[in-house]
């Protein structure tokens, strides 16, 4: 967090411990009036003394959320003043929000370290190739994606080649010439708009040629995304990250490779300025006065690359940078939401790709792809040297990836969470002690018993846009959900999976209910949630979770036939009516879940539980009558109903138990199930 939030946020609760904020306590004259048990009288003071001891030793030693609790649970307790508790509540809340600051502040730096390392390199470059190289390997590792590679147009031939390449293993693919209009990348580079493909060989927007999809198929790729390397009006390249599965790419993924494009265009072109201009060494030696003119400003740009990289990774924000820039600059440069800004210069500065002037102020576009973000302003400098001008922008442009990153951090933990899921549900041969290592680090414990729920939306949609914008509010509300329930989420079949443990005393049913009605709220449209029977530990077989989720699947099916749209409920609750109304009949599950424990019972013990069971109700449910079909004295039919009663449970006599009961039974005997041999129960 910035410093200058920090001390708001302390400031925040100074007041909120003396009184109501925004307004002036009574006492504001004393000399006490700062602390806050000032107004007190001494025994409450007395009463506050130390409150914020057990708190700051918890954050000492790093201790969970959970933990802050036990000193006020503690005091209550052992009965302590009102004042003494008051004082416990008032430190744990400053405790906890100082936890949540640092360990925000942990987590910022460790995600912007990547992004500004980028920015530094770039900075410190001066070779073209250099420059390209780091570029490729950058976006590929920004997007995490299998392959990332870079081509430039070639004016002479009208034509785009591929100039560096990352992660690619073929030779021909490393080869490829691409028309003005041919393939993605022709099309990208003919445009000057990205294009985005998540299966490259069943999209038909593009021409499709011979040697590109030769070349293309020998790598083995599928998705594609590629946007416009540009200076000004002036299409130079392509910039492209791949996968050699299909993937869908965020419209935040694309907006963050086309602010990297921005970048390397600027990179690139700098490059090409440093090239040419010591091309005019050799033979100009005015040129080289004019260069040496030029190189304390290029030092200084160089120098506040360096200053926005320290800055950042010691966790300042956008309006630190936007400060260093104004020392270097010697001016004043502040920024400005996209609202505040100077609409027409604003557009102006985002089409060109620099800074324009607007008045004494200079204005550059803080953009991402096609969305304004903001400006950064430098006011009251109307004579600015072009370097200090191409700074201005650079500046912009980390101002835009540092945007672009702090909003794609929350969802980067959702991405991993869904990864997770999606491992479990497909990966059967994933190591189980690497998936529980990664459970681990997500805060999952997947040893503990869980439910799998399945959720989709009943809303009606207006056009797939429309429903397509709703599937991606579900899945973020269902991801929120899953890491606040140290669960897992993850976007599947239409709709969603969840993954999540289950409370002492909470049953999947409760568990169902409660997501449909949290997701309904937080996308504002009816979703319906099918549950699995509670499962657990999820690594004891490789389809535990799999078979859950088809178990949700068909519960989910079961609520929609039944008209229940935008309800929740387990597998469970619908005994044999789940299995008639399922899509798939899942005969085995049914038995087992009803009858299971007495089919293993007598698998066990040589007993003849199910063969009692059978002539029971057989003969009415009758004892006496079970007796003499079993050729048994009464005792032993009483003993043996007494174990299935403990086995099924008390309520296995009445209707609607065992009108499944007798179901279950007959399903077993028409499997072909042979019956263990007679003995004593």
């Amino acid at each position: 967090m910035p410093r200058d939030h920090l001390q708001s946020a302390e400031r925040s609760a100074a007041g909120s411990a003396a009184g109501t904020p925004g307004r002036t306590s009574p006492d504001a004259g004393r000399p006490d009036a700062g602390r806050p048990d000032a107004g007190r009288s001494d025994a409450g003071r007395s009463a506050a003394d130390g409150a914020e001891a057990p708190f700051l030793e918890l954050l000492a030693r790093g201790a969970p959320a959970e933990a802050y609790e036990q000193p006020v649970l503690l005091a209550r307790a052992e009965d302590r003043p009102a004042e003494r508790i008051a004082a416990l509540e008032r430190a744990k809340l400053l405790a906890l929000r100082v936890r949540s600051e640092m360990e925000g502040r942990r987590r910022r730096e460790a995600e912007l370290s990547a992004l500004f390392e980028t920015a530094h390199d770039l900075a410190g470059l001066r070779d073209l190739d250099a420059v390209l190289r780091a570029i490729v390997q950058r976006a590929r590792s920004l997007l995490g994606t299998d392959v990332a590679y870079l081509s430039l147009n070639d004016p002479e031939r009208g034509d785009t080649y591929m100039r560096v390449t990352e992660g690619s293993v073929a030779a021909r693919f490393q080869q490829l010439r691409l028309g003005m209009g041919e393939g993605l990348g022709g099309l990208v580079a003919q445009t000057a708009r990205p294009y985005v493909t998540d299966d490259y060989f069943r999209d038909d927007r593009f021409q499709h040629t011979h040697s590109i999809d030769t070349g293309v198929r020998d790598e083995g790729l599928v998705a594609i995304v590629g946007v416009p390397l540009t200076l000004g009006d002036h299409v130079i390249g392509v910039l492209f990250a791949a996968d050699r599965r299909t993937r869908v790419f965020e419209r935040e993924q694309i907006a963050l490779l086309g602010s990297f494009a921005a970048l390397a265009a600027a990179a690139i072109d700098t490059a090409n300025l440093l090239a040419e201009t010591r091309a005019a060494l050799s033979g100009l030696e005015r040129a080289n006065e004019i260069i040496q003119d030029r190189s304390a400003v290029i030092e200084r740009a160089s120098d506040v690359h360096d200053r926005l990289a320290e800055l950042v990774l010691r966790g300042g924000g956008v309006h630190d940078v936007a400060a260093a820039v104004s020392e270097v600059l010697d001016g004043t440069v502040e920024f400005t939401e996209a609202p505040a800004a100077p609409a027409r210069a604003l557009e102006s500065s985002r089409a060109e790709g620099h800074a324009v002037r607007h008045g004494d102020d200079w204005i550059a576009a803080v953009a991402a792809g096609d969305e304004l973000l903001g400006a950064l302003v430098l006011r009251g400098h109307p004579g600015l040297d072009p370097v200090d001008q191409r700074t201005l922008e650079r500046a912009a442009m980390v101002t835009s990836l540092l945007l672009l990153a702090r909003r794609s951090a929350a969802e980067a933990e959702q991405r991993v969470r869904g990864e997770l899921l999606d491992d479990l549900l497909d990966a059967r041969d994933r190591d189980p002690r690497l998936l529980r290592d990664r459970a681990t680090r997500l805060r999952a414990d997947l040893d503990a018993t869980h439910a799998v729920l399945a959720a989709r939306l009943e809303g009606g949609t207006a056009g797939a846009g429309h429903e397509a914008d709703a599937r991606r509010r579900l899945w973020a509300a269902a991801s929120h959900l899953a890491a606040t329930r140290h669960g897992l989420a993850a976007a599947r079949d239409g709709g969603t999976v969840l993954l999540l443990p289950l409370a002492p005393g909470d049953t999947a049913t409760e568990l169902a209910r409660r997501t449909a009605r949290e997701l309904g709220t937080a996308v504002h449209e009816p979703v319906t949630v099918g549950a699995s029977a509670p499962v657990g530990p999820l690594l004891a077989r490789p389809d535990t979770v799999a078979s859950a989720y088809a178990e949700a699947r068909r519960c989910l099916d079961t609520l929609r036939l039944l008209g229940r749209a935008g309800d929740g409920s387990a597998a469970e609750d619908f005994g044999f009516l789940g299995l008639l109304l399922a899509g798939e009949r899942d005969i085995a599950g049914f038995v087992d879940r009803t009858i299971g424990r007495v089919v293993a019972y007598d698998e066990r013990r040589g007993t003849e539980l199910l063969r009692t069971l059978d002539a029971y109700f057989a003969c009415g449910m009758s004892p006496a009558r079970t007796k003499d079909d079993l050729h048994v004295h009464v005792n032993t039919v009483a003993q043996r109903l007494d174990r299935v009663g403990r086995l099924l449970g008390d309520d296995w006599q009445s209707p609607q138990r065992a009108l499944e009961i007798q179901l279950a039974l007959r399903l077993h005997r028409l499997s072909g199930v042979t019956p263990p041999p007679p003995a004593q129960a």
